[in-house]
């Protein structure tokens, strides 16, 4: 997932966010809603932002979705653009695009 940071609040690109699907897979659906829930702000059909308080969540949570092999790598890293340092506390989910 396409990321940047700007004051502190991590925003994910809302073409890489995971989409609730009635009916659909239990995994993806879950997925969704686990990061909405740790989101602080995610409107339907924009870019969702996180909180600096709720990073080492979302790294631990991306972590797990991702050793379960039901989602993409793709799905479950953080890509940031070259010019932006990555926290230490999301390296470990995190690389460069």
């Amino acid at each position: 997932m396409r990321v940047v940071i700007k004051d502190d609040i991590l925003i994910v690109c809302k073409e890489d966010l995971p989409t609730y699907k009635k009916g659909g897979s239990i995994v993806r659906n879950s997925y969704f809603w686990a990061l909405k829930s740790i989101s602080c702000y995610a409107p339907k059909g924009n870019d969702w932002e996180f909180d600096r308080e709720v990073w080492v969540a979302l790294s631990r949570m991306l972590l797990s979705f991702a050793q379960s092999g039901y989602l993409g790598e793709r799905e479950t890293s953080l890509e940031f653009p070259d010019d932006l340092p990555i926290p230490d506390v999301l390296r470990s989910v995190a690389s460069y695009f």
